[in-house]
């Protein structure tokens, strides 16, 4: 794709003669995205995707489940400002100038707009323990403001999504095909699934026998999808909302356990070093429990310490089955990019387990 078709693409949101810029912006695995620039009458940035229809086959419901999210949302933030002048950002659609949430290409790729959030960063690793506890302050608030929107005004846009048992059978049928075997790591990792079967479908059991219910969820908790204030490092807002839907808690708060409390990143090289940072994770719970804890249940509390495990070992268990079908999910810069980044995930996940005690123990001590 040349500069100039991205200059007309982003013309379909904004006049082309206003935009003076056009450049990717983030690290995503999923969509392609883009900063836009417009230089007049003022100057106006706004983040431009082409949504990855392998990913997301139904594009307009995406977009329904944020609209549906950024109203309530804005809505609830009008009527019930947070305490302590906290600013949060809700990202809205940036509608195109035919007044349609997306844009359909002549390849039919589908593009939307978002408003950007201003005078805010985000940081791949957790920096400082303050980080640790603004980003579990910031998913907290973004689980208060959906705590009342009910499930069914969301489409289940990614179906099977963060169910385990799922993700297994299709590594099972992934496996089976026998491909991409030939590679160092491989048989480690098949090996480390293979011991943690049963395991994999704790959060579904628990939803079976009614102890978890669905609510709004995020999707997509990482460390870099919350936005922190640049001058006060307070968070500000949660980006990347294509995941808003009907979920577990336990998803978004194992994920975020999983994503913050590796500091070495999960694209380090040296996975064998990965270990699970609990003091991190003490500090994640303080400020996500002391924005959520009103809402939660007792069970929710009870399965905090177990969806940090299962998420950590779920995405392995996705890179590692999408390596073997040769990388079609997740964007891969080498070919075993993929099995690498399972290796990761399986020793985090291995770390996760050797501290479960003290994980159990610190969401207690909130309790």
């Amino acid at each position: 794709m040349t500069m100039n078709d991205l200059f007309r693409i982003a013309g379909e949101f904004r006049p082309v003669d206003t935009i003076a810029d056009v450049r990717p912006y983030g690290a995503g695995n999923i969509n392609r995205t883009f900063l836009v620039t417009c230089g007049a009458p003022e100057t106006e940035r706004f983040i431009l995707q082409r949504i990855n229809s392998h990913v997301f086959p139904r594009p307009d419901l995406v977009m329904k489940n944020i609209r549906v999210f950024t109203a309530h949302a804005s809505r609830k933030l009008r009527a019930e400002p947070l305490s302590g002048n906290r600013r949060w950002v809700v990202p809205e659609i940036v509608p195109t100038l035919r007044g349609e949430d997306a844009f359909l290409d002549d390849d039919g790729g589908c593009w939307r707009a978002l408003s950007f959030v201003g005078h805010a960063i985000a940081h791949d690793i957790l920096k400082t323990p303050e980080h640790a506890r603004e980003i579990g302050t910031g998913l907290g608030i973004f689980h208060s403001l959906v705590s009342d929107l009910p499930c069914a005004d969301l489409s289940d846009t990614l179906e099977g999504f963060h169910i385990t048992p799922r993700y297994l059978e299709q590594f099972d049928k992934a496996l089976a095909s026998g491909r991409r075997m030939d590679f160092a790591g491989f048989s480690h990792a098949v090996r480390f699934v293979e011991t943690r079967r049963e395991f994999a479908g704790v959060l579904e059991k628990a939803r079976a026998d009614g102890r978890l219910s669905l609510r709004p969820i995020h999707g997509d908790p990482k460390v870099n999808n919350i936005m922190l204030d640049e001058t006060s490092g307070r968070a500000v807002s949660m980006i990347d909302l294509d995941t808003v839907k009907p979920g577990l808690v336990q998803y978004d708060i194992g994920d975020c356990l999983r994503s913050g409390c590796n500091p070495l990143g999960e694209e380090t090289e040296e996975w064998e070093l990965v270990q699970f940072d609990t003091a991190m994770a003490r500090e994640i719970l303080q400020g996500y429990l002391g924005e959520a804890r009103r809402f939660l249940t007792d069970d929710d509390m009870s399965f905090i310490a177990d969806s940090a495990r299962l998420i950590a070992f779920e995405l392995g268990l996705r890179f590692l089955t999408d390596h073997i079908h040769g990388n079609i999910y997740f964007k891969a810069d080498f070919p075993g990019r993929n099995l690498h980044r399972a290796l990761v995930q399986f020793r985090l996940c291995e770390s996760i387990e050797e501290q479960m005690g003290e994980i159990a123990d610190i969401v207690r001590s909130y309790a």
